[in-house]
């Protein structure tokens, strides 16, 4: 069995979830924050069988696209009146991330 660990941004999710039951595959949805844009995005848990793995990291592949998006980081005018002026940057958004790991055990109670 694995389990695979897939970080997807909040856009992606629903389709995601949507498009993994269609399947007959079940996930966990935990609310989870980036670090580097401090956007929201999501954590899916989903247990598989090894020869199952091909075809869920093909459904997040096609469902989680990147795209360019605009995100408005604070610049600093002036640092001793800690004054920001927000400045629109074009950054690359979207896609998933997926930690693949194998399970030893596993137990339903």
């Amino acid at each position: 069995m694995m389990l695979l660990i897939a970080v997807v941004q909040d856009q992606d999710v629903n389709r995601l979830l949507t498009a993994l039951l269609e399947k007959g595959y079940r996930a966990t949805k935990l609310a989870s924050t980036g670090g580097f844009l401090r956007q929201g995005n999501t954590t899916l848990l989903i247990g598989v069988q090894a020869e199952q793995l091909e075809e869920v990291n093909a459904i997040i592949k096609e469902i989680c696209r990147t795209r360019k998006g605009l995100v408005s980081p604070m610049t600093a005018v002036d640092q001793t009146l800690n004054t920001y002026i927000p400045t629109p940057v074009e950054v690359e958004v979207g896609g998933a991330t997926v930690f693949t790991l194998k399970v030893e055990s596993f137990e339903k109670m």
